[in-house]
């Protein structure tokens, strides 16, 4: 499956790839503005932490999906929303290593998607309640008063939800 997937924008593992598929007759507009809000709170399971966060795996396979069906990159406008334990992905590094005994290994992508003008917001909820500040969080992370709000906010602006909770 990963010799034939392909990864338009963004690289997180075989799961961020796309798959030709034949037969395709329909596309959607190339020329609309795709606007996607990202309910971020997925957090790996798994307590070694030693791989991407599955759920910034999820959203850069939807981002290659939309590049693949031909929409432009500047025509795809994400922003990244994160709560809950997704908020232990966006830590700087020495962060990061203090509390999981290892190198951050999200940094990459963030950082990539951040270059490539995505924005992640943090949900000032959350931070209170698992005792995170913001001089803890990635670089250009900004902080919202709330995450509930903040997706509000951009549906209301004509944004696309997307969920990335517990991945099955």
């Amino acid at each position: 499956m990963e010799a034939s997937a392909t990864f338009p924008w963004f690289k997180t593992g075989t799961w961020s790839g796309v798959l030709p598929v034949d037969g395709v007759d329909f596309t959607p507009d190339p020329k609309k503005q795709y606007n996607l809000v990202f309910d971020f709170t997925h957090f790996n399971k798994d307590t070694s932490n030693k791989s991407i966060n599955d759920g910034l795996t999820e959203i850069a396979r939807i981002i290659n999906l939309h590049v693949a069906a031909g929409i432009p990159k500047d025509h795809i406008h994400p922003v990244i929303v994160s709560h809950a334990k997704a908020l232990f992905s966006l830590y700087k590094n020495d962060v990061y290593q203090s509390k999981y005994k290892k190198d951050n290994p999200n940094i990459q992508i963030v950082s990539d998607m951040m270059a490539a003008g995505i924005k992640f917001i943090a949900c000032g909820q959350a931070m209170n309640f698992l005792d995170v500040k913001k001089d803890q969080l990635y670089p250009g992370v900004k902080v919202a008063m709330s995450a509930k709000t903040t997706v509000s906010y951009f549906v209301q602006q004509g944004y696309m939800l997307y969920d990335i909770d517990e991945l099955e």
